[in-house]
């Protein structure tokens, strides 16, 4: 393969969930400026307008496309992929980045078992039945590229925040396990797990005094960017990494970054 298309997404569809701000942001731009259309998936309509209005402003043509989205309801994840197809004419790139959960502030005296359902809801049966859906789409094609976004917390060990990390743990497994399932199809299932990296969610927790904490144990001496993460989707998501499956690669500079 020649080096210029190593990472060469002319033609290609990307849904990326979560992608109106932070790193799903940071997703759908890199993924355009490759040469991807983009459809972003998110609860914020108006924010996801906003990003597709930027990225088509960018590169001067309609590469991006903003629907409303919640994730835990599946009319809305079959509609997702019925736009990208009656758009784009094809699903390529899947990026699930939407989830969420009380990281931190998961007091298991406090929390119900409802909350715990919910947050395995949000971050593995959302992310699974999107990807359901998307291989479905992508063996047609006998090409996709499904990226599931974990977390440093998967492998971590901290307190209140044990439905989070065991649900970012379940993805990792998930997607290990997905590979041998859609492997045969052409379609790659591999994960990002992100250190402490600076997005909104983020700066409503950080202080200096954990931000030097978090630095003691990171090699190099930054927190992370949301372009260092998006490097790493563009990686997954373009041909350079067509033999690669089934892994998950944590992007931390080398390190370990804990809220306690």
């Amino acid at each position: 393969m020649e080096t210029k298309n190593l990472f060469n997404l002319e033609g290609k569809t990307a849904i990326i969930t979560g992608g109106a701000n932070g790193i799903g942001k940071g997703a759908c731009e890199i993924l355009a400026q490759h040469g991807a259309n983009v459809i972003i998936a998110d609860l914020n309509i108006n924010d996801a307008k906003n990003t597709a209005e930027e990225i088509n402003n960018s590169f001067g043509k309609n590469l991006a496309i903003a629907t409303e989205c919640n994730v835990l309801k599946d009319e809305d994840l079959v509609n997702l992929v019925n736009l990208a197809k009656s758009e784009f004419g094809r699903v390529d790139i899947l990026v699930n980045n939407a989830g969420g959960g009380g990281a931190g502030r998961e007091n298991p005296f406090k929390i119900s078992v409802d909350d715990f359902a919910r947050v395995f809801q949000l971050n593995v049966f959302s992310s699974w039945r999107l990807s359901q859906l998307c291989a479905q789409e992508m063996k047609k094609n006998a090409y996709g590229s499904i990226i599931n976004i974990s977390s440093m917390s998967s492998i971590n060990k901290s307190p209140n925040i044990s439905a989070y990390a065991s649900s970012k743990a379940a993805i990792n497994h998930m997607t290990a396990n997905l590979a041998f399932d859609y492997g045969p199809f052409g379609i790659r299932v591999n994960a990002i797990g992100p250190g402490a990296t600076k997005t909104h969610a983020l700066s409503t927790v950080l202080t200096p005094e954990i931000e030097e904490k978090m630095l003691k144990g990171t090699p190099i001496k930054r927190l992370g960017e949301v372009s260092d993460i998006a490097g790493a989707i563009l990686y997954f998501a373009s041909p350079i990494s067509e033999w690669v499956s089934g892994q998950i690669l944590f992007v931390n500079g080398g390190g370990v970054q804990t809220l306690d």
